[in-house]
């Protein structure tokens, strides 16, 4: 038995009396999961790597809210966290979700668990992994009790169900399905993009064409005299003879023979049309050309940041605390959070300027001014926030500077 079936059998719940879930649109809730031909082009998978590649910084972080703190936890689902199975590092997983993200518009994620129950009967569950997994098909059932399962089928023919509420799925362009993202058919929608794509590679294929015709004939020679066809091969295998030995560029001929040469007016693609179509493709990634050549000011970058990674970090925060926290765990505001510390696009001295600014206030907790610099938050730091002495209440700076109350007379009360 493969890992895929241990994989499974870890969950040992199964549904019985099933049925296909309803579904609002009147679509039946099967959907095939697989890419298309998108990821042919080398722009589309330059423009979702850039993407990736920014996503495996992250560093998810079991973490619990206390009023305007945010504390560590450190227990045992952090620890699968910093390694979700054994084939993967974090940095791999957070890869493999990403691209699986972007190849579907769905991910999934498998949780295993181990349950007990404690000596007051309440149910305990314990993670152990987390596996990303790529169904080549999911259905959505019910059973008697109208609780939702997923039924995954894979390329290898194996199939198996799992309660929905146990598997962590992220939905990228979640729209008009209502369980899958996408299109109504829980399908990537590429239509537009495909366009796009197509006439790219039209106005490649003209750049190879032009070039190609580049090394075609380039002349004809006229032999002023009348040739039979043995005549006029022996006359082109010594013009052939003469190019070759011609180190100059000048081509020998006699009176009989005259070069005309071939006037060519090759139309090639400009450079600025090119770029406007990778623009447009790099557009619906939410990549500008700047990411992708590397060369981007701090202003783009916080602009690819808000508009391309925000929204996904949030929904990878979301999914994960939903599945791996029960309502009672949640309410004591239990959360996975995934801090970006290499994605910080304020610089060191700006960072260390606003830090000037707030910290002698006490306006900030010692674990935010980390969490401001992308480091992770510190349980023994937590609930404490220092501020400066040099502050005090304005109404009573006499009273500090000379030790006790001000005897002096307040001349902006004196009567005139």
């Amino acid at each position: 038995m493969g890992w895929l079936s241990n994989l499974f059998n870890k969950q040992s719940e199964k549904p019985t009396q099933t049925k296909y879930a309803e579904v609002m649109n009147g679509y039946s809730p099967i959907f095939s999961q697989f890419g298309t031909n998108i990821y042919a082009s080398d722009v589309v998978q330059q423009a979702i790597s850039c993407v990736v590649t920014e996503m495996k910084k992250l560093r998810p972080e079991h973490v619990r809210e206390k009023g305007n703190d945010i504390v560590p936890v450190a227990s045992e689902l952090q620890t699968v966290l910093n390694n979700p199975n054994p084939l993967m590092t974090t940095s791999d997983f957070l890869e493999k979700v990403t691209w699986l993200l972007y190849l579907n518009y769905n991910a999934f994620i498998i949780p295993t668990y181990y349950e007990w129950k404690d000596k007051d009967g309440t149910v305990k569950r314990k993670y152990d992994g987390l596996y990303p997994i790529q169904p080549s098909q999911v259905d959505f059932i019910e059973d008697a009790g109208n609780r939702l399962y997923v039924k995954l089928r894979f390329n290898n023919r194996q199939e198996f169900t799992v309660k929905y509420s146990d598997v962590i799925h992220i939905k990228y362009r979640y729209s008009v399905n209502q369980y899958m993202g996408g299109n109504e058919a829980g399908q990537p929608d590429n239509d537009a993009l495909l366009s796009t794509l197509n006439l790219n590679h039209q106005l490649l294929q003209g750049v190879a064409a032009a070039m190609k015709s580049s090394f075609a004939i380039n002349g004809v020679v006229k032999y002023n005299t009348l040739l039979d066809d043995g005549k006029t091969e022996e006359a082109l295998k010594q013009l052939e003879s003469k190019l070759k030995k011609s180190e100059s560029g000048f081509l020998p001929l006699d009176l009989k023979a005259e070069f005309i040469p071939i006037k060519k007016e090759l139309a090639m693609v400009d450079a600025t049309t090119l770029e406007f179509i990778d623009s447009k493709i790099l557009r619906h990634f939410g990549v500008p050309l700047s990411i992708l050549t590397g060369d981007y000011t701090k202003e783009q970058y916080e602009a690819f940041y808000q508009k391309t990674l925000e929204p996904l970090i949030i929904s990878f925060s979301q999914a994960f605390t939903k599945t791996l926290f029960t309502d009672r765990e949640r309410g004591f505001n239990n959360a996975i959070k995934f801090y970006a510390k290499d994605l910080i696009f304020m610089s060191v001295d700006q960072k260390i300027q606003m830090l000037k600014e707030l910290a002698p206030t006490g306006s900030l907790f010692e674990n935010e001014k980390r969490v401001m610099f992308g480091l992770r938050p510190l349980a023994e730091l937590e609930g404490k926030r220092y501020m400066s002495l040099n502050w005090i209440d304005a109404a009573k700076a006499n009273e500090y500077q000379v030790g006790g109350a001000d005897n002096g007379t307040d001349e902006s009360n004196e009567s005139v």
